[in-house]
């Protein structure tokens, strides 16, 4: 979980020095499977006990927070792409 979490900020970060917002947008999607990925280990670990429902709540709710945020920047960046001649 961990190495999912870390990843998801990394490949934003990485993205954002790249030369093309093409590139960008890839690396934005990378980071949104790492946080699925995440969500997913998050749900195994909360079926299993590891995780109580009260902090359970509180952490699938940003996670859902963080995908519905990151699907709408992937989705504004593509559209934005579109409108830029020569692409």
């Amino acid at each position: 979980m961990r190495r999912a979490a870390i990843s998801v900020a990394s490949n934003i970060v990485e993205g954002s020095g790249k030369e093309s917002l093409v590139e960008f947008i890839r690396y934005l999607e990378i980071s949104f499977g790492s946080l699925r990925e995440l969500n997913y280990q998050f749900s195994v670990a909360k079926r299993l006990g590891y995780i109580n429902e009260a902090d359970g709540f509180t952490c699938e709710s940003k996670l859902n927070e963080n995908e519905k945020v990151l699907a709408a920047l992937i989705r504004k960046l593509r559209q934005t792409n579109a409108l830029i001649p020569n692409n």
